[in-house]
């Protein structure tokens, strides 16, 4: 009777790249033959209704290499609905949500996430020390990335993504949320089982362009931000407090000064112009806000079907 061999999933999320994926599967089948060869694996790609030649692609490496599984969606997504899907069909002992396409997050840290997971640990989180892009961009995420930590229920390492290796207990559980849009890091991150943390240089994009543009990057982190703590509301209601607190003194103030200047100020005008630039700036940044909190809750209670897969390649 042969040994039982534990099982690695790895998910690749992919929209439009013909240019990187013969390279990452390549490329993940050579480490886990060389460095991992005492386990076995499958490779899930889940597609975002690609326009250009990436599904006829996926579909020759499914033909080729029972290892690598597809899941072909009707829509575009995004990447952490389709990482989420992903992981519902996973069958490996340990999961890796995301490694993408262009190998921006090196497969050569994937050895590092399982020996952790022998280890012991439940979590082994990838952490991206060093960046090779922009000085502005990486100021932008190394601050965003503060502000969710330090708001956040509970702790998420700076600088890591869904680049990780998650034991299959600690998928399963979070899969219980049922999340519209789950902020994947976030949901591993609050499990708080025991972790560990790996750096290691996130490289530049060797093939193609990046689909995240600008929107998709904002959407993303705003919902990471609102995922992820009740702060910002708190914070909306601490601030409204003050600031009514503020307007009262002011409006008291602006009483004694129209009494005693004995008409050479103009009576309602400074009251007028701070209380409609200040107060209405600050009331429509809140609503803001607020509006972000609701329509997460719109998304979550409608339950709306967030994907419809169109084909399934080497799944059982």
């Amino acid at each position: 009777m042969g040994e039982f061999l534990r099982k690695i999933t790895i998910i690749t999320p992919c929209f439009n790249e013909e240019a990187s994926i013969r390279n990452c599967a390549a490329q993940l089948k050579i480490t886990m033959e060389k460095n991992l060869p005492n386990y076995t694996y499958e490779h899930i790609f889940a597609d975002n209704s690609s326009t250009d030649n990436s599904q006829q692609i996926l579909r020759e490496l499914a033909s080729s290499d029972k290892n690598i599984k597809v899941i072909i969606n009707s829509r575009n997504v995004g990447p952490f609905r389709s990482i989420w899907n992903a992981m519902k069909n996973a069958t490996g002992d340990a999961i890796i949500p995301f490694l993408p396409a262009d190998l921006q997050d090196p497969v050569e840290v994937i050895p590092k996430f399982v020996e952790k997971w022998e280890q012991g640990y439940l979590i082994a989180f990838g952490i991206r020390q060093n960046r090779q892009e922009s000085i502005i961009m990486r100021a932008i995420r190394n601050f965003y990335y503060r502000i969710i930590n330090r708001f956040a229920d509970s702790y998420i390492p700076i600088n890591a993504g869904e680049f990780l290796l998650a034991d299959k207990r600690v998928i399963s559980s979070i899969l219980e949320n049922d999340d519209y849009y789950p902020y994947v890091r976030g949901l591993i991150a609050q499990t708080a089982v025991k972790s560990c943390q790996i750096a290691y240089q996130w490289e530049r994009r060797r093939f193609g362009r990046s689909k995240n543009n600008l929107i998709s990057l904002i959407d993303q982190a705003i919902n990471g931000f609102v995922s992820t703590s009740r702060v910002p509301a708190r914070l909306a209601l601490l601030s409204g407090f003050c600031f009514s607190v503020l307007g009262i003194v002011y409006a008291i103030l602006t009483f004694i000064s129209i009494i005693f200047s004995r008409g050479n100020i103009s009576e309602g005008i400074p009251t007028i112009i701070i209380g409609i630039f200040l107060l209405g700036g600050i009331q429509l940044l809140f609503l803001g806000l607020i509006g972000e909190y609701v329509l997460s809750i719109h998304g979550q209670v409608r339950k709306m079907p967030s994907m419809f897969e169109l084909e399934k390649l080497n799944f059982d």
